[in-house]
């Protein structure tokens, strides 16, 4: 199995490491901007670049429908297609099945499911998922999975947890009949068993047990509590091998990064930056901040005032308002620039807090200042 995790050190738990692809390097902890349809919303490769993002996620299940692998491979791959020449990682489909779940019907072989676009019915099986996420040309791909809603009971759990194992071992075997000595793509499989210990471990030993490139941890953060996160969390983890990948599927508030860190979880993923941007609340060091408010109307004060990022350093809260209000796309170019900044930003902390092991420390500092206005 090709290595492609190198660790560089540990405080505790956490680590600080890089992973390599053929498409370049990328340091972790990483957080990676969600380019849901092959472009991070409101933003370009090069905002993404200046901003300090290494890896980007693209969405199988959108990509398939619209414009379509076939034309994306056709193009050269996501990385000519959309410009962007660091390591991509696709997601399998799985959460999109499951928040779609009410136009979906989920069988052993696999998923039908109707188009939100247009109506029209297609069939996701775990080989289809692989040669989907072969044609789109990521770094690393994730094996179909079954993500269960929360709450749900033991034997609902425990189905999904068993059918993403059975689905992992056929996607694998699909790769080894049919292109695996000619792809580069790293292969992830995902643990399930939503809030259910017994399960969690039962999923992680038969997932580690393929012996993949790398592990994560799925069906988190979809309506449990965060005690309960990171209850299964803890526990998850010491099923996941020390010399491979962990990653925390879907996960993005700052205080749940940063307790995952602590835990060992090296790559996140989450739609949130950019998401509340658009919406007119943004991350700063010193919380949420809810800039459409009218109580910024003559703010002259940048977002954030620790922030270097180029919004920062240029426009006051009362402009980026302004925007808001007059629904200038403008507003959701700078928020989401400034937001993203400032995820990179902190994983860049969290990289240099490990690297001179004071992890805990900066975890403290960090919500101190975070939390300061709660």
């Amino acid at each position: 199995m090709t290595q492609i995790y190198f660790p560089k050190s540990t405080d505790q738990s956490a680590r600080r490491g890089e992973m390599r692809t053929e498409h370049g390097t990328f340091q972790t902890p990483a957080f990676m901007p969600v380019g849901t349809t092959s472009a991070v919303k409101a933003l370009t490769c090069l905002d993404l670049e200046e901003c300090g993002a290494e890896i980007i996620l693209g969405n199988t299940y959108h990509l398939y429908l619209r414009p379509g692998a076939d034309l994306i491979q056709k193009l050269g791959g996501l990385a000519k297609f959309n410009s962007w020449h660091k390591p991509t990682l696709t997601d399998s489909g799985g959460y999109q099945v499951f928040s779609l779940r009410h136009i979906s019907k989920i069988t052993d072989d696999g998923v039908e499911f109707q188009s939100h676009h247009d109506g029209s019915r297609h069939l996701f099986t775990p080989e289809k998922v692989m040669d989907i996420q072969r044609a789109l040309g990521a770094d690393i791909i994730m094996a179909f999975d079954q993500c269960v809603p929360y709450p749900c009971d033991h034997e609902a759990a425990l189905a999904g947890a068993v059918r993403t194992t059975q689905w992992t071992k056929r996607a694998i075997e699909h790769r080894k009949q049919n292109y695996h000595h000619e792809s580069r793509q790293n292969l992830f499989g995902i643990v399930q068993g939503s809030v259910f210990a017994d399960l969690r471990t039962q999923s992680a030993e038969e997932i580690v047990a393929l012996d993949l490139p790398g592990y994560a941890v799925g069906g988190l953060s979809v309506g449990e509590s965060k005690g309960e996160m990171e209850e299964m969390l803890a526990h998850t983890i010491q099923y996941l091998p020390k010399d491979k990948p962990r990653y925390l599927m879907g996960v993005g508030y700052p205080e749940d990064i940063l307790m995952a860190v602590s835990y060992g979880i090296d790559m996140f993923d989450c739609v949130l930056p950019t998401r509340n941007a658009r919406t007119g609340c943004v991350f700063t060091s010193q919380g949420p901040l809810v800039y459409r408010n009218a109580e910024f109307a003559a703010d002259e004060r940048p977002l954030d005032l620790d922030c270097d990022c180029k919004v920062c350093k240029r426009y006051s809260r009362a402009y980026l308002r302004h925007l808001f209000n007059q629904s200038e796309i403008t507003a959701m170019v700078l928020s989401s620039y400034h937001s993203t900044y400032f995820f990179q930003n902190l994983m860049r902390g969290i990289r240099g807090a490990i690297e001179v092991n004071r992890f805990a420390a900066f975890r403290t500092e960090f919500l101190q200042r975070y939390t300061a206005a709660d």
